[in-house]
């Protein structure tokens, strides 16, 4: 071998082993984007319970090698605009390659932010149809809100004998989108939408659309709402005579609506999670959180956890070839593996980057939910 040849061989061999010795020792800091503040900051503490153990499970695995997952919290307030100024701040400033994101409106805000920097951004608690289009470095974790109302609506018809809707509907991208896929999807069904009602986001006061709800002779009422306003909403509507079966998306997972009174017999949607599952993935995740909580975990913590989980997985699968944990990069892993061992089982990751997955009907018992039905597709 030339002199000039042994040179370009040492230097490649050289680029190697540091882009290798970078990969497997640097530490690595995610994002999230949570409202930690504000009406809804009950779900950033949701949230960040689930993505909070998936890091100590990471670190515990040691799926960065000799480097340690850290998460960076910014606050979202469940707004677009402070979505944004949090979104600019991790990519900017922190340098993350991969942002937990959560609220329809806040996604669609930052989406356009994490496609220009190549940053993953990752859904787990927004539902609205159109986060499944928001470009190749947006991912949802969850199965969105048209899987939601498909799975709700047969059911409540053929098992419940319930087929006269009211919808109450906050006035925002998730309200909109829901009213849309209920449109479409209650004719199909042999049912019929009798009334639906906007309310603002800011919104605290509802005895007169309870008035309107009463008047709409309606089966069920379908509430899309979230946060302390859902609360409201179920509260005045009991205490102003609406009797009729309540029945909402997964935005019911939360502790406040779990334990209240007024919400007891509710039901609500989510993705199939077999909490009792022998699989090791799952056992662990609801162990760990029992034991760290003394309470069962929900859906949405259990999407939370897999969001950085499923960072895990990818960011030591490229450790393992060599490569650095870049947006890039863990968008090609991504694609490259498709199917991955997250809580509930294998969850399939569309080209689009949303997770496809069975649904559930749980009901409100003051326990952490029933579940009524499973499998629903």
């Amino acid at each position: 071998m030339t002199p000039i040849r042994k040179w370009l061989a040492a230097a490649v061999a050289a680029t190697g082993l540091a882009a290798a010795s970078f990969a497997h020792a640097a530490d690595v800091t995610i994002g999230a984007l949570f409202p930690m503040s504000g009406p809804n900051a009950t779900y950033g503490d949701v949230f960040s319970s689930g993505a909070n153990l998936a890091a100590e499970h990471v670190n515990a695995d040691k799926m960065l090698g000799d480097g340690k997952l850290t998460i960076q919290y910014e606050d979202s307030q469940a707004l677009p605009q402070q979505g944004v100024i949090g979104m600019t701040k991790l990519v900017n400033v922190h340098k993350v390659p991969y942002v937990l994101s959560a609220f329809t409106g806040v996604s669609k805000a930052i989406a356009t932010l994490g496609q220009r920097s190549r940053t993953v951004a990752i859904n787990g608690g927004g539902v609205g149809p159109d986060l499944a289009e928001l470009g190749p470095y947006f991912w949802n974790i969850i199965p969105l809100a048209n899987f939601e109302v498909k799975a709700m609506i047969p059911y409540l018809i053929q098992e419940r004998k319930l087929s006269r809707f009211a919808l109450v509907y906050v006035d925002d991208p998730i309200g909109q989108s829901i009213l849309a896929q209920m449109k479409e999807t209650l004719p199909q069904a042999g049912g019929e939408l009798v009334g639906s009602f906007s309310v603002p986001v800011t919104a605290q006061q509802f005895s007169g659309i309870a008035a309107r709800v009463r008047a709409a002779n309606a089966d069920v009422v379908y509430i899309v709402s979230y946060g302390s306003q859902q609360a409201q909403i179920i509260k005045q509507f009991r205490d102003n005579g609406v009797k009729q079966q309540l029945v909402s998306y997964s935005a019911f997972s939360v502790p406040e609506i779990n334990t209240l009174p007024e919400a007891m017999g509710a039901l609500y949607t989510t993705q199939n999670v077999d909490w009792n599952s022998d699989d090791p993935v799952t056992r662990r995740f609801v162990d760990d959180y029992r034991a760290k909580y003394d309470k069962m975990p929900t859906a949405y913590i259990a999407n939370y956890y897999n969001a950085v989980r499923l960072f895990g997985l990818l960011a030591h699968d490229l450790i393992q070839q060599g490569k650095r944990i870049t947006g890039e990069n863990l968008l090609a892993q991504r694609k490259s593996v498709g199917t991955f061992e997250l809580v509930g089982g294998k969850v399939t990751l569309l080209e689009n980057g949303t997770a496809v997955s069975p649904m559930q009907v749980v009901e409100v018992d003051g326990k952490g939910g029933k579940v009524v039905a499973s499998d629903l597709r």
